[in-house]
Protein backbone atom coordinates (compact mmCIF):
# COMPACT_ATOMS: atom_id res chain seq x y z
CA UNK A 1 0.00 0.00 0.00
CA UNK A 2 1.52 3.40 -0.96
CA UNK A 3 2.72 5.54 1.90
CA UNK A 4 0.46 8.39 2.85
CA UNK A 5 1.90 11.92 3.23
CA UNK A 6 1.64 11.52 6.96
CA UNK A 7 4.10 8.60 6.84
CA UNK A 8 6.81 10.58 4.93
CA UNK A 9 7.95 12.40 8.05
CA UNK A 10 9.15 9.04 9.40
CA UNK A 11 11.54 8.52 6.47
CA UNK A 12 15.25 9.33 6.53
CA UNK A 13 18.19 8.92 4.16
CA UNK A 14 18.69 5.29 5.16
CA UNK A 15 15.34 4.46 3.55
CA UNK A 16 16.49 5.72 0.13
CA UNK A 17 17.51 3.04 -2.35
CA UNK A 18 19.47 4.29 -5.38
CA UNK A 19 19.30 2.04 -8.39
CA UNK A 20 22.89 1.21 -9.41
CA UNK A 21 24.07 2.55 -12.77
CA UNK A 22 27.63 1.37 -13.48
CA UNK A 23 28.20 3.93 -16.25
CA UNK A 24 26.93 6.93 -14.30
CA UNK A 25 28.73 5.93 -11.10
CA UNK A 26 32.08 5.26 -12.76
CA UNK A 27 34.66 7.58 -11.13
CA UNK A 28 36.01 10.23 -13.49
CA UNK A 29 39.74 10.26 -14.16
CA UNK A 30 42.13 12.92 -15.38
CA UNK A 31 44.36 10.32 -16.95
CA UNK A 32 44.73 10.81 -20.67
CA UNK A 33 46.43 8.75 -23.36
CA UNK A 34 50.17 9.46 -23.60
CA UNK A 35 50.09 9.70 -27.42
CA UNK A 36 53.74 8.70 -27.56
CA UNK A 37 53.50 8.43 -31.35
CA UNK A 38 52.22 12.01 -31.82
CA UNK A 39 54.11 14.12 -34.35
CA UNK A 40 55.07 17.75 -33.72
CA UNK A 41 54.29 20.68 -35.97
CA UNK A 42 53.45 24.39 -36.07
CA UNK A 43 50.02 25.95 -36.55
CA UNK A 44 50.12 28.03 -39.74
CA UNK A 45 46.54 29.31 -39.88
CA UNK A 46 43.21 28.97 -38.07
CA UNK A 47 39.79 28.95 -39.70
CA UNK A 48 36.49 28.26 -37.90
CA UNK A 49 37.69 25.54 -35.58
CA UNK A 50 40.04 23.92 -38.08
CA UNK A 51 43.80 24.28 -37.93
CA UNK A 52 46.41 23.98 -40.65
CA UNK A 53 49.59 22.51 -39.19
CA UNK A 54 52.95 22.09 -40.90
CA UNK A 55 54.62 18.93 -39.61
CA UNK A 56 58.27 19.14 -38.63
CA UNK A 57 60.98 17.62 -40.80
CA UNK A 58 59.69 18.92 -44.15
CA UNK A 59 56.47 17.04 -43.52
CA UNK A 60 53.14 17.84 -45.18
CA UNK A 61 50.68 20.49 -44.03
CA UNK A 62 47.63 18.80 -42.53
CA UNK A 63 44.19 19.93 -41.45
CA UNK A 64 43.43 19.18 -37.81
CA UNK A 65 40.76 19.54 -35.16
CA UNK A 66 41.34 20.10 -31.47
CA UNK A 67 41.06 17.10 -29.14
CA UNK A 68 38.14 17.17 -26.72
CA UNK A 69 40.39 17.56 -23.68
CA UNK A 70 41.78 20.80 -25.19
CA UNK A 71 38.38 22.45 -25.57
CA UNK A 72 39.28 25.22 -23.10
CA UNK A 73 42.66 25.97 -24.63
CA UNK A 74 42.89 28.59 -27.37
CA UNK A 75 45.21 27.59 -30.19
CA UNK A 76 46.68 30.33 -32.38
CA UNK A 77 49.08 30.72 -35.28
CA UNK A 78 52.63 29.99 -34.16
CA UNK A 79 51.64 27.44 -31.53
CA UNK A 80 53.74 24.28 -31.39
CA UNK A 81 51.42 21.27 -31.22
CA UNK A 82 51.48 17.45 -31.32
CA UNK A 83 49.13 15.56 -33.63
CA UNK A 84 47.77 12.05 -34.12
CA UNK A 85 45.47 10.50 -36.69
CA UNK A 86 45.71 10.83 -40.46
CA UNK A 87 48.86 12.88 -41.07
CA UNK A 88 49.10 12.41 -44.83
CA UNK A 89 47.66 15.82 -45.61
CA UNK A 90 45.45 14.30 -48.31
CA UNK A 91 42.21 16.06 -49.23
CA UNK A 92 39.36 15.24 -46.87
CA UNK A 93 41.57 13.92 -44.07
CA UNK A 94 41.52 15.28 -40.53
CA UNK A 95 44.21 14.93 -37.87
CA UNK A 96 43.76 15.66 -34.17
CA UNK A 97 45.75 18.08 -32.00
CA UNK A 98 46.38 16.33 -28.67
CA UNK A 99 48.94 18.64 -27.07
CA UNK A 100 49.94 22.30 -27.14
CA UNK A 101 53.51 23.01 -26.10
CA UNK A 102 54.23 25.85 -23.64
CA UNK A 103 54.68 29.14 -25.50
CA UNK A 104 58.07 30.87 -25.51
CA UNK A 105 56.51 34.25 -26.28
CA UNK A 106 52.99 35.59 -26.73
CA UNK A 107 52.27 38.82 -28.63
CA UNK A 108 49.03 40.33 -27.34
CA UNK A 109 46.93 43.38 -28.00
CA UNK A 110 43.61 44.73 -26.76
CA UNK A 111 40.87 46.69 -28.50
CA UNK A 112 41.93 49.83 -26.60
CA UNK A 113 44.06 50.74 -23.61
CA UNK A 114 41.19 50.47 -21.12
CA UNK A 115 40.11 47.03 -22.39
CA UNK A 116 41.43 44.19 -20.22
CA UNK A 117 40.43 41.52 -22.76
CA UNK A 118 43.58 40.25 -24.44
CA UNK A 119 43.73 39.15 -28.04
CA UNK A 120 46.63 36.87 -28.88
CA UNK A 121 48.17 37.98 -32.17
CA UNK A 122 50.77 35.23 -32.56
CA UNK A 123 52.60 32.69 -30.40
CA UNK A 124 56.32 31.91 -30.26
CA UNK A 125 57.48 34.86 -32.37
CA UNK A 126 61.14 35.86 -32.06
CA UNK A 127 60.89 39.16 -33.95
CA UNK A 128 58.10 41.64 -34.61
CA UNK A 129 58.30 43.56 -37.90
CA UNK A 130 56.32 46.77 -37.48
CA UNK A 131 55.48 47.75 -41.06
CA UNK A 132 54.64 51.39 -41.80
CA UNK A 133 54.58 53.35 -45.05
CA UNK A 134 56.64 56.47 -45.66
CA UNK A 135 53.59 57.88 -47.46
CA UNK A 136 50.11 56.86 -48.61
CA UNK A 137 49.26 56.42 -45.76
CA UNK A 138 51.57 58.60 -43.67
CA UNK A 139 53.49 56.77 -40.93
CA UNK A 140 51.84 56.64 -37.52
CA UNK A 141 54.65 57.20 -35.02
CA UNK A 142 52.32 56.47 -32.12
CA UNK A 143 51.43 53.11 -33.64
CA UNK A 144 55.13 52.26 -33.90
CA UNK A 145 55.61 53.12 -30.23
CA UNK A 146 52.69 50.92 -29.21
CA UNK A 147 53.97 47.93 -31.16
CA UNK A 148 57.46 48.37 -29.70
CA UNK A 149 55.98 48.41 -26.17
CA UNK A 150 53.95 45.24 -26.86
CA UNK A 151 56.98 43.47 -28.37
CA UNK A 152 59.34 44.33 -25.52
CA UNK A 153 56.70 43.37 -22.95
CA UNK A 154 56.43 39.96 -24.65
CA UNK A 155 60.20 39.42 -24.91
CA UNK A 156 60.15 39.85 -28.70
CA UNK A 157 62.72 41.86 -30.68
CA UNK A 158 61.08 44.83 -32.49
CA UNK A 159 62.20 45.89 -35.97
CA UNK A 160 60.56 48.64 -38.04
CA UNK A 161 60.18 48.36 -41.82
CA UNK A 162 59.37 51.57 -43.71
CA UNK A 163 57.82 50.78 -47.10
CA UNK A 164 57.16 53.08 -50.07
CA UNK A 165 60.38 55.02 -49.54
CA UNK A 166 60.25 55.80 -53.26
CA UNK A 167 57.37 58.16 -52.37
CA UNK A 168 58.87 59.82 -49.27
CA UNK A 169 61.92 59.57 -47.03
CA UNK A 170 62.05 57.41 -43.92
CA UNK A 171 63.79 60.20 -41.98
CA UNK A 172 60.83 61.02 -39.68
CA UNK A 173 60.71 57.40 -38.49
CA UNK A 174 64.48 57.19 -38.03
CA UNK A 175 64.51 60.44 -36.06
CA UNK A 176 61.65 59.27 -33.86
CA UNK A 177 63.48 56.04 -32.99
CA UNK A 178 66.98 57.50 -32.72
CA UNK A 179 68.84 56.34 -29.64
CA UNK A 180 66.73 53.19 -29.31
CA UNK A 181 67.82 49.65 -30.01
CA UNK A 182 65.20 49.28 -32.75
CA UNK A 183 66.57 48.62 -36.26
CA UNK A 184 64.89 50.39 -39.19
CA UNK A 185 64.76 48.78 -42.64
CA UNK A 186 63.75 50.83 -45.68
CA UNK A 187 61.87 49.32 -48.59
CA UNK A 188 61.08 50.69 -52.03
CA UNK A 189 59.29 48.32 -54.38
CA UNK A 190 60.13 45.22 -52.36
CA UNK A 191 63.80 46.09 -51.84
CA UNK A 192 63.56 44.96 -48.21
CA UNK A 193 63.00 41.35 -49.25
CA UNK A 194 66.65 40.34 -48.82
CA UNK A 195 67.22 41.82 -45.33
CA UNK A 196 63.86 40.49 -44.12
CA UNK A 197 64.66 37.05 -45.50
CA UNK A 198 68.00 37.11 -43.66
CA UNK A 199 66.25 38.24 -40.49
CA UNK A 200 63.83 35.30 -40.69
CA UNK A 201 66.42 32.54 -41.04
CA UNK A 202 65.71 30.03 -38.30
CA UNK A 203 63.31 32.44 -36.57
CA UNK A 204 59.59 33.18 -36.39
CA UNK A 205 59.00 36.75 -37.58
CA UNK A 206 55.55 38.33 -37.25
CA UNK A 207 54.45 41.27 -39.41
CA UNK A 208 52.01 43.84 -38.05
CA UNK A 209 50.76 47.10 -39.50
CA UNK A 210 47.82 49.14 -40.72
CA UNK A 211 46.00 48.05 -43.87
CA UNK A 212 47.53 49.41 -47.05
CA UNK A 213 51.11 49.84 -45.79
CA UNK A 214 52.49 46.99 -47.90
CA UNK A 215 52.69 44.06 -45.47
CA UNK A 216 51.34 41.53 -47.93
CA UNK A 217 53.45 42.98 -50.76
CA UNK A 218 56.55 42.54 -48.60
CA UNK A 219 55.54 38.99 -47.68
CA UNK A 220 55.02 38.08 -51.33
CA UNK A 221 58.46 39.49 -52.20
CA UNK A 222 60.13 37.41 -49.49
CA UNK A 223 58.05 34.26 -50.07
CA UNK A 224 56.47 34.34 -53.56
CA UNK A 225 54.59 31.09 -52.92
CA UNK A 226 52.50 32.84 -50.26
CA UNK A 227 50.38 34.63 -52.90
CA UNK A 228 48.93 36.92 -50.25
CA UNK A 229 46.35 39.34 -51.69
CA UNK A 230 47.29 43.02 -51.73
CA UNK A 231 45.15 46.13 -51.48
CA UNK A 232 45.18 49.88 -52.00
CA UNK A 233 44.71 53.02 -49.95
CA UNK A 234 41.53 55.06 -50.28
CA UNK A 235 42.49 58.47 -51.67
CA UNK A 236 39.76 60.19 -49.62
CA UNK A 237 40.18 58.58 -46.18
CA UNK A 238 43.88 57.76 -46.42
CA UNK A 239 43.11 54.31 -45.05
CA UNK A 240 43.79 50.92 -46.53
CA UNK A 241 41.29 48.13 -46.90
CA UNK A 242 41.78 44.81 -45.14
CA UNK A 243 43.25 42.27 -47.56
CA UNK A 244 44.45 39.75 -44.93
CA UNK A 245 41.50 38.51 -42.88
CA UNK A 246 43.40 35.95 -40.83
CA UNK A 247 46.97 35.34 -39.69
CA UNK A 248 49.07 33.13 -41.95
CA UNK A 249 52.52 31.63 -41.30
CA UNK A 250 54.66 31.05 -44.40
CA UNK A 251 57.93 29.07 -44.38
CA UNK A 252 61.11 30.76 -45.60
CA UNK A 253 64.73 29.63 -45.94
CA UNK A 254 66.60 27.70 -43.25
CA UNK A 255 63.63 26.84 -41.07
CA UNK A 256 62.32 30.37 -40.69
CA UNK A 257 58.74 31.61 -40.73
CA UNK A 258 57.00 34.85 -41.64
CA UNK A 259 53.61 35.39 -40.01
CA UNK A 260 51.37 37.90 -41.80
CA UNK A 261 48.69 39.24 -39.46
CA UNK A 262 45.47 41.05 -40.43
CA UNK A 263 45.75 44.82 -40.79
CA UNK A 264 44.74 46.64 -37.62
CA UNK A 265 43.33 50.11 -36.93
CA UNK A 266 44.71 50.28 -33.39
CA UNK A 267 47.00 48.39 -31.03
CA UNK A 268 45.65 48.57 -27.48
CA UNK A 269 47.92 47.94 -24.51
CA UNK A 270 45.33 47.15 -21.85
CA UNK A 271 47.34 44.07 -20.82
CA UNK A 272 50.63 45.96 -20.19
CA UNK A 273 51.45 47.36 -16.76
CA UNK A 274 52.41 51.07 -16.64
CA UNK A 275 55.93 50.30 -15.42
CA UNK A 276 56.44 48.03 -18.44
CA UNK A 277 55.31 50.84 -20.73
CA UNK A 278 57.84 53.20 -19.13
CA UNK A 279 60.60 50.61 -19.59
CA UNK A 280 60.12 50.88 -23.37
CA UNK A 281 61.00 54.60 -23.26
CA UNK A 282 64.62 54.64 -22.01
CA UNK A 283 65.24 57.84 -24.00
CA UNK A 284 62.82 59.71 -21.72
CA UNK A 285 64.44 58.88 -18.38
CA UNK A 286 64.63 62.62 -17.54
CA UNK A 287 60.86 62.80 -17.06
CA UNK A 288 60.31 59.39 -15.44
CA UNK A 289 60.43 60.71 -11.83
CA UNK A 290 57.66 63.23 -12.59
CA UNK A 291 55.61 60.54 -14.32
CA UNK A 292 55.93 58.16 -11.38
CA UNK A 293 54.70 60.68 -8.80
CA UNK A 294 51.76 61.90 -10.89
CA UNK A 295 48.42 60.05 -11.17
CA UNK A 296 48.24 58.68 -14.72
CA UNK A 297 45.03 60.56 -15.48
CA UNK A 298 46.65 63.88 -14.50
CA UNK A 299 49.73 63.65 -16.73
CA UNK A 300 50.30 66.82 -18.78
CA UNK A 301 51.89 65.89 -22.11
CA UNK A 302 52.88 69.43 -23.08
CA UNK A 303 54.45 70.26 -19.71
CA UNK A 304 56.50 67.07 -19.83
CA UNK A 305 57.42 67.57 -23.51
CA UNK A 306 58.87 70.99 -22.71
CA UNK A 307 61.52 69.29 -20.57
CA UNK A 308 63.07 67.21 -23.37
CA UNK A 309 64.77 68.08 -26.69
CA UNK A 310 62.42 68.87 -29.55
CA UNK A 311 63.18 65.58 -31.31
CA UNK A 312 61.87 63.64 -28.30
CA UNK A 313 58.62 65.52 -27.79
CA UNK A 314 56.53 63.28 -30.04
CA UNK A 315 57.71 60.33 -27.95
CA UNK A 316 56.60 62.11 -24.76
CA UNK A 317 53.13 62.72 -26.18
CA UNK A 318 52.94 59.10 -27.29
CA UNK A 319 53.94 57.88 -23.82
CA UNK A 320 51.39 60.11 -22.08
CA UNK A 321 48.58 58.93 -24.40
CA UNK A 322 49.37 55.33 -23.51
CA UNK A 323 49.51 55.95 -19.76
CA UNK A 324 46.35 58.04 -19.72
CA UNK A 325 44.67 55.31 -21.77
CA UNK A 326 45.64 52.72 -19.18
CA UNK A 327 44.04 54.97 -16.57
CA UNK A 328 40.79 54.89 -18.55
CA UNK A 329 41.14 58.41 -19.96
CA UNK A 330 40.32 59.24 -23.57
CA UNK A 331 43.31 58.76 -25.81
Amino acid sequence: MPASPGDWADWDESDVRVRPNPKANRPRTKRRPAHADARPGMVTTVDRGRYRVRLDGAGPTVTAARARELHRERIVVGDRVDLVGDLTGAAGTLARIVRVEPRRTVLRRSADDADQVERVVVANADTLLVVVAAASPDPSLGFIDRCVVAALDAGIDPVVVVTKTDLAAAAPVRTHLSGLDVPVIESAGGSAAAPVRDLARGRVVALVGHSGVGKSTLLNAVAPDAERSTGHVNAVTGRGRHTSSSALAVPVDDGGWLVDTPGVRSFGLGHVRPERVLAAFPDLEAIVPDVLRTPLGDLDAEALAARVPEGRRARVRSLVRMLRGLAGEAR
